[in-house]
């Protein structure tokens, strides 16, 4: 009751309630599991959360390496010192937690106040796992529930030496491969249609770099070309680089 009122939700009791025939885009399924989003519908999706001590996860994290990860080298990983980055789009938080586990702090950004709850209810949980991967990496990550572009202006020094962008982007709606959290993603958040001054604030405000990630095929954000862009099969990284990591 205490998240609905905070959330601005309604509060459905799904003992009683069939939430798939309801006539809404999505919902924050609270269980004794923790908190999950679903999309209403019958045959849709089924619940997805944040979960950072996921099976595929925890297997991409035991085999992970810097100079193995496209983001890691886009982010500037190696790196001669403890790189901050913010993540500005933070989402699901599976490349904070990647990041992180690579030894970098991480702020997370999210504005949307659900998926904001989500990432802290995953937080909560990961925090109370006995993973050794999942206590090394879950110390570097915070959690700030704000708009991206206006926090970073107004942010106090010092300032991130990279900032990590994944606005969402309109096409990837028509793929069939897109991924069911994608999916729940988007009918929940919409497109990033203010992304392009994301971006310029990001740009203003980092000390080094800004990556980009974006679809393979989708066109730089905001027309304005990244000094070079890491591709790998259906994404790449576009980085603008302000100045060399020392």
């Amino acid at each position: 009751m205490e998240l609905a009122s905070a959330l601005s939700l309604q509060l459905l009791d799904a003992r009683t309630a069939d939430w798939r025939g309801l006539a809404c885009t999505g919902l924050l399924l609270v269980s004794v599991a923790g908190l999950a989003l679903g999309l209403t519908g019958r045959g849709g999706p089924s619940p997805v959360s944040v979960d950072f001590c996921s099976g595929a996860l925890l297997h991409r994290l035991r085999g992970i390496g810097p100079r193995r990860e496209d983001l890691a080298r886009a982010v500037g990983l190696p790196a001669p010192r403890q790189l901050q980055v913010v993540d500005a789009t933070a989402g699901w938080g599976r490349d904070s937690a990647v990041l992180a586990a690579l030894g970098c702090e991480i702020t997370m950004i999210e504005r949307h106040p659900v998926v904001a709850a989500l990432l802290a209810d995953g937080v909560a949980r990961a925090s109370l796992s006995a993973e050794a991967e999942v206590q090394r990496f879950l110390p570097r990550l915070r959690l700030v529930q704000a708009d991206a572009a206006d926090w970073l202006m107004a942010a106090a020094e010092p300032q991130p030496d990279v900032v990590l962008l994944d606005p969402m982007f309109p096409d990837r709606t028509g793929s069939a491969a897109v991924r069911k959290e994608m999916v729940l993603f988007q009918r929940l958040v919409g497109d990033d249609a203010d992304a392009e001054r994301l971006l310029v604030a990001a740009l203003d405000r980092v000390r080094h770099r800004v990556v980009v990630k974006r679809p393979l095929a989708a066109p730089p954000l905001q027309g304005r070309a990244p000094d070079y862009s890491l591709k790998g099969k259906s994404t790449r990284f576009d980085i603008y680089a302000l100045r060399r990591i020392t």
